[in-house]
């Protein structure tokens, strides 16, 4: 049986994770969050003091873990860490693990298993270049370095937390030319992706234009 997946994919910060909740709730589909995934591994590698190069120590990690999402919150291990994996340290340790062949090996299968009836609505950075190419559509968010720094820097203040504006400038920049060059499922839009650069857009016109799309 074929099951519908719309992929969103992007950049951090380019607003795909809010859109692809908006979608989800609206069509009554599951939610892949799967930098989320990517995260809580990155977050139980950091907990066990692991070489984030050590590729044969991250891949046995990763096959003994228990990840769940459940009510909007990620679950390792029977432990919520919803606000765990969204710290910067976890964010740098998750873009260096992606690069590992193995790891997204290990990972990629527990992706596929989220595709359940009525559909699902998926999230991440190659959704619809490598986990679902078969994707009934796909939409590929983007936005400059500087917007999305400051849509973090208001983010980490809402959380109480403070940053220099420069500085995650250049932490965005330093990931995307990672993730833009690594050999393995590089982030670029699938050839037949719809782009939206979501820069000058409120979110809510950045909802309405993805559902221009699938209507």
């Amino acid at each position: 049986m074929h099951i519908p997946v719309l992929t969103i994919d992007g950049p951090a910060g380019a607003g795909k994770g809010s859109i692809a909740c908006m979608l989800a709730d609206k069509l009554g589909w599951h939610l892949l969050d799967s930098g989320a995934i990517y995260r809580v591994a990155a977050l139980a590698a950091l907990r066990r003091s692991l070489s984030l190069h050590d590729e044969a120590a991250l891949t046995a990690m990763i096959s003994k873990l228990n990840i769940e999402f459940k009510n909007g919150e990620a679950w390792l291990d029977g432990q919520k860490v919803t606000a765990d994996i969204r710290n910067e340290a976890c964010a740098s340790a998750t873009s260096q693990i992606a690069v590992l062949p193995n790891v997204r090996a290990a990972l990629l299968q527990l992706q596929r298993n989220f595709r359940q009836l009525p559909g699902l609505i998926a999230d991440g950075r190659d959704m619809g270049t490598v986990v679902f190419p078969d994707a009934t559509h796909k939409f590929y968010l983007t936005a400059s370095a500087e917007i999305r720094a400051e849509r973090r820097l208001k983010q980490l203040s809402e959380q109480g937390l403070s940053a220099k504006l420069c500085d995650l400038i250049q932490d965005i920049n330093a990931r995307d030319e990672r993730d833009s060059n690594r050999p393995v499922a590089p982030l670029k839009p699938a050839d037949d992706a719809v782009v939206i650069d979501t820069s000058p857009l409120t979110q809510a016109e950045v909802f309405a234009e993805v559902l221009r799309h699938i209507s």
